[in-house]
């Protein structure tokens, strides 16, 4: 876990794939990125998540005010979020923006899937960054945050991301998690109201797998 900034009123931080952001399964005493940061720093609030194997940006805040005031921003679609993904296949569109309803805990397996009927409303945009031999780089943000999102989006497209076989991709030796990093995020600072904006390198694994990609 690494803390990209730090003051009176948040943290950044570059979250690293496999680390829940919340307590999550039975195991009472598996590591998670709020229990960390508490005991760390003292009393943290979370303001958003991303997937427990998904890497890259998260904001926390450490006041009420904070809290209320980035809550506010996440609600109204006022944070620019930016995520960089692994495809499998490699669309043939340039620039996708995707608006399948999705209703998330679906089953057993707690899936989220498309359902024109029941499912509310998500939106995503795509970009495609690089194509490579069976698979393309890309970059998608999400205009709205329902569960598993990107995920979903991307394999309803026909083009799952690499490593995800919850949600049908196949299996591959370039990367064991769902190629997905939350890259950069935009936000204003809660209290001087100053546009902040941050970013995350890929990690390791993430960077070894384009690196596979583009040698092939």
């Amino acid at each position: 876990m690494e803390i990209v900034f730090s003051d009176d009123a948040l943290f950044v931080v570059n979250k690293p794939a496999g680390l829940s952001v919340l307590p999550e399964g039975w195991d009472k005493a598996a590591p998670y990125l709020k229990k960390m940061l508490d005991e760390q720093f003292g009393k943290v609030l979370i303001v958003h998540r991303i997937d427990k194997f998904t890497s890259g940006i998260v904001v926390v805040a450490l006041t009420a005010e904070a809290h209320r005031s980035l809550n506010i921003q996440f609600e109204k679609h006022e944070v620019g979020k930016k995520y960089h993904a692994l495809f499998n296949g490699v669309p043939r569109w340039d620039e996708k923006t995707t608006k399948f309803p999705l209703r998330v805990n679906v089953g057993h397996k707690h899936r989220t899937m498309v359902d024109d009927k029941n499912g509310v409303r998500s939106e995503t945009r795509f970009k495609l960054l690089e194509r490579y031999q069976a698979s393309a780089l890309v970059e998608a943000v999400p205009m709205t945050g329902r569960t598993h999102q990107i995920r979903v989006h991307a394999y309803a497209l026909g083009h799952p991301l690499l490593g995800d076989v919850h949600y049908s991709a196949p299996e591959t030796d370039v990367i064991t998690r769902p190629a997905l990093h939350a890259y950069s995020l935009e936000f204003t600072h809660p209290v001087t109201g100053k546009k902040m904006s941050f970013q995350a390198d890929y990690p390791n694994d993430f960077q070894t797998a384009v690196k596979l990609l583009r040698a092939k």
